[in-house]
């Protein structure tokens, strides 16, 4: 696996790619990797010649009182681990090399799609996300770029910037990778106590549980949040948002709406965690 620090760099490698007709695979993260990482590599492995990973750790994606500054920063375990999965590039930019003028004045936002489950109360994150991410495929040229389906509404806000500004980017959405018990991997289970660790996968059961109720016919949605966010905040957690939304829009869902998403962001003790379960209403009478 080869490893680049500087724009130019990957250019050169993935110009040459493309000269020899290989398509390019490109999975974003920011580091502190896990198995449910490696399984986005993979994905992209099995659908390109050529599979490019960064790690950035991206400043502008953080609220002033977020975990910027103790996100965890393993490159060289990282690195390690992505010898071992296969992939052939590694992207470790600094922050000057992504924003090399400093403090950013020109930024990517998604309208509408932000202003609902965690971009009501994170804001700037998304524009954030968006702006960097397009950078990003302004730098590697992926034919494909792979996003985890454990944050849905990026997945959604990527899909929509990369329609309207045309980039010629497939966007592929790989399920979620979870513990045996359920809970969502994320870089961010690491600050859990042990305590905290043990209750943290009630938070999918309580997801699959709302989806049971509204497949067997419950259709007062608010009721139905406020149930098991009262639920949840009892069990221990500090509930941010939980929301029955339209899969498409991200707005609340109505009793007409078919393709649902029903999205979580809960705190426990200091760590913030997210999850979501998507379902298709069949019968809506």
């Amino acid at each position: 696996m080869q490893t680049a620090h500087t724009v130019s760099q990957v250019r050169e490698v993935v110009r040459g790619w493309h000269r020899e007709g290989l398509n390019v695979g490109f999975v974003p993260t920011m580091g502190n990797l896990h198995s449910g990482h490696i399984s986005l590599v993979r994905e992209a492995m099995a659908r390109c010649d050529k599979v490019v990973v960064s790690i950035f750790v991206n400043p502008t994606q953080f609220g002033p009182n977020e975990d910027f500054d103790r996100y965890p920063r393993t490159l060289d375990a990282d690195a390690a681990q992505l010898v071992d999965a296969g992939a052939d590039l590694l992207f470790a930019p600094s922050v000057e090399e992504m924003y090399p003028l400093g403090q950013n004045q020109t930024w990517v936002d998604v309208d509408r799609l932000g202003d609902y489950l965690c971009g009501a109360s994170r804001e700037g994150h998304f524009r954030g996300v968006t702006t960097v991410v397009s950078k990003l495929f302004n730098i590697v040229q992926p034919d494909v770029a792979v996003f985890g389906e454990k944050d849905f509404q990026q997945l959604a806000i990527l899909r929509r910037m990369c329609e309207e500004l045309l980039f010629p980017v497939k966007i592929v959405g790989a399920p979620t990778s979870r513990e045996e018990d359920g809970l969502a991997r994320s870089s961010r289970n690491g600050f859990l106590d042990d305590s905290e660790r043990k209750l943290a996968p009630s938070i999918h059961a309580k997801l699959q549980a709302l989806r049971t109720d509204i497949e067997q016919g419950e259709r007062d949605y608010e009721a139905l949040q406020q149930r098991y966010t009262n639920e949840l905040n009892a069990a221990g957690f500090e509930v941010d948002y939980l929301t029955i939304a339209n899969a498409r829009s991200l707005a609340p869902a109505a009793k007409s709406d078919t393709d649902l998403v029903i999205a979580v962001a809960a705190k426990l003790g200091k760590t913030r965690l997210i999850d979501n379960v998507s379902l298709a209403v069949v019968d809506n009478h």
